[in-house]
């Protein structure tokens, strides 16, 4: 079976072709590298360095691989870059997405995995709920629109043309591989720099000071599972959340943290940041009866900060 990872050689596409590869599958990887990296891509994999931007390369790429499966994993995944420049978030997220789906309908791919986001997508969520699939969609950035117009897509091309697809909607991913730098999450920012000695910053929930915003933290290897599975079609839902249920706040993410590296953080406390949700919290039920339970976090941050070490010692 042949499948197609865009955004390969990011954090979280390098794990898929990684594990696809693993289990003996054909992998092909498209990645124009001005976030990913080409070391993340597996050597058994084919390479090919194209922005899905543009739609020739695209086109050809399909022609010359030919996939059954796409996972499309290739993204501006950073909000306040979305707030800063929506357009740009947009001709990555909607028309490169799009140049992706119409290759699928030109092409013999049998299913698109889309990754998109339960972080972003449900709006604020209210303490004490969980937001489930059925919650009402309610974007407050650019980036959360422009994933949620993808899902769109996605449902007028399978009514009226048959595409199959799954949609992942994922919390907020951590682990090995991830970039402290540009798109970064905050697990990966504050490694970086409490591994360096210096200050960690902790932006207002509301009112600097506080402790900060509440997330739903979900390991790398669970995403996987998740994609995997999709691939496999263990998942008849179209939609499904990708995530703990399990609420942590960026400050209690930091004392984790300094438990995890054995490091005293010198926590500084920031004001809030313009398109970032005050609480965030999936309902993972779904996941949890098809994938079992997820990645405690302490476990996952131990991980994640053995694999940071690691290519700390190599510089």
């Amino acid at each position: 079976m042949k499948l197609l990872v865009t955004g390969g050689a990011g954090f979280i596409g390098s794990h898929v072709a990684e594990t696809a590869l693993h289990l003996g599958y054909e992998v092909a990887v498209i990645d124009n590298l001005l976030t990913g990296r080409k070391e993340n891509v597996p050597a058994q994999a084919v390479f090919y360095q194209a922005d899905i931007r543009y739609k020739d390369q695209i086109d050809w790429i399909y022609r010359e691989f030919q996939p059954e499966i796409v996972s499309h994993q290739a993204a501006q995944t950073s909000v306040s870059m979305s707030v800063r420049q929506p357009v740009l978030d947009a001709e990555i997220n909607i028309i490169g997405s799009l140049n992706v789906l119409n290759a699928c309908l030109a092409g013999n791919v049998k299913r698109l995995i889309f990754a998109s986001t339960g972080g972003a997508i449900y709006g604020e969520i209210p303490p004490g709920k969980r937001a489930s699939v059925s919650w009402p969609a309610q974007p407050l950035s650019p980036y959360a629109c422009s994933k949620l117009a993808i899902e769109g897509y996605l449902n007028c091309y399978h009514q009226q043309q048959g595409l199959d697809f799954r949609i992942l909607r994922y919390a907020n991913v951590y682990g090995p591989r991830q970039d402290p730098h540009g798109e970064a999450g905050v697990v990966a920012i504050f490694l970086d720099r409490l591994l360096a000695g210096q200050e960690i910053y902790v932006n207002a929930g509301r009112t600097v000071g506080d402790a900060g915003c509440i997330r739903d933290y979900v390991y790398v290897g669970d995403v996987v599972k998740a994609n995997i599975a999709a691939i496999e079609d263990k998942i008849n839902s179209p939609i499904i959340n990708v995530g703990t249920g399990v609420e942590t706040s960026t400050l209690e993410l930091a004392h984790l943290l300094e438990k995890s590296t054995d490091i005293n953080a010198r926590i500084e406390f920031n004001s809030f940041r313009p398109g970032d949700l005050v609480r965030s919290v999936l309902d993972a039920s779904e996941y949890m009866a098809i994938m079992g339970t997820a990645t405690d976090l302490n476990q996952g941050l131990k991980e994640t900060v053995q694999w940071f070490r690691e290519q700390k010692s190599k510089y």
